[in-house]
């Protein structure tokens, strides 16, 4: 126990915003059970808890403050290089969009309660323009809320976590190699996760340029807009002719969506997940001419290819 004290007197603060930091980047390193750990260690007077407190505040604020910035200068593209590093479903993107369509900025306050809901919420703010004022004081109080909690429980608990730290002592190398364990168990149940979802969102794609060619040859495909409302006040540009509806309305819809033309859904979130979902939630249905479009909106306008706005 002795050489786990010299650590964190030592070091546990550096600890404590590295691992936070690190979380907030987008990388699978939870932070809560470090905080939880250090607010124990504050009732025995090895750490501070203010200081603890201090530290997670900053690291976290610093983290989310880069990825608003991010959102504010690179829009909607900051969300597709999160789901790239992180191991959260890409769906995420789309609810977090819902959750800010309901509670506004507010969502700042409880996202990082939430999960998948973090690291989207800060560049989604960016990304929709909330004001600096409106962001800083939110967030700042999501942030609070959420290292007080973490902090608090490890000193409302400290007497069973100092009982686990000793019976982890006892364990001498094994304790390490216990929390690695762990750690690559989440980090393999989340990747896990994320296949699995690829693997039910795998439907066939069109491209932007094959569906403007069924448009030119007069196919007359159902092109249908998937878009969160938040998605489409942030770009209200959409493919000509395109029927609007959000995820929960495209069943109650059927009668706009003839199974026996081509329809195509698309949306602006990271490998086209909500086309692509409801796609084969159609495809369940008993359609088969359903498909997302590849790389979305962005595709269509990136190609040059003419667009209405609302």
């Amino acid at each position: 126990m002795q050489e786990i004290t010299r650590l964190i007197a030592h070091y546990g603060l550096l600890l404590v915003f590295g691992n936070v930091l690190i979380e907030q980047i987008g990388l699978p390193v939870p932070a809560i059970p470090t905080l939880v750990i250090a607010g124990a260690l504050a009732v025995d007077g090895k750490i501070s808890a203010w200081a603890t407190f201090g530290a997670a505040f900053a690291a976290c604020t610093l983290g989310d403050v880069a990825w608003y910035v991010a959102g504010r200068v690179w829009g909607r593209r900051v969300m597709r290089l999160l789901c790239r590093i992180s191991l959260s479903p890409d769906s995420c993107v789309r609810q977090t969009e819902t959750h800010f369509e309901r509670w506004g900025g507010w969502v700042l306050v409880l996202a990082k309660f939430i999960p998948g809901l973090s690291g989207i919420a800060p560049p989604l703010a960016g990304a929709t323009r909330l004001s600096w004022a409106a962001f800083l004081l939110l967030n700042s109080v999501g942030v609070a809320i959420w290292a007080g909690v973490a902090i608090g429980a490890g000193m409302l608990f400290h007497a069973q976590i100092d009982r686990l730290i000793f019976g982890m002592e006892g364990w001498g190398s094994w304790a390490l190699a216990t929390i690695a364990v762990l750690l690559l168990g989440y980090v393999a149940f989340k990747w896990w996760e994320r296949r699995r979802l690829h693997k039910m969102l795998r439907v066939a794609r069109i491209s932007a340029t094959e569906l403007n060619k069924l448009i030119e040859a007069g196919k007359k495909p159902v092109v249908v807009d998937v878009r969160s409302p938040v998605a489409r006040s942030d770009d209200p540009r959409f493919v000509p002719g395109a029927l609007l509806m959000d995820l929960a309305q495209v069943e109650e819809s059927l009668e706009q969506l003839p199974a026996e033309r081509e329809i195509v859904f698309y949306c602006s979130c990271p490998n086209e997940a909500s086309a692509a979902y409801v796609a084969k939630r159609l495809m369940d249905l008993g359609y088969t001419r359903v498909r997302p479009l590849h790389g979305g909106l962005e595709a269509w306008v990136e190609a040059g290819y003419e667009v209405e706005t609302k």
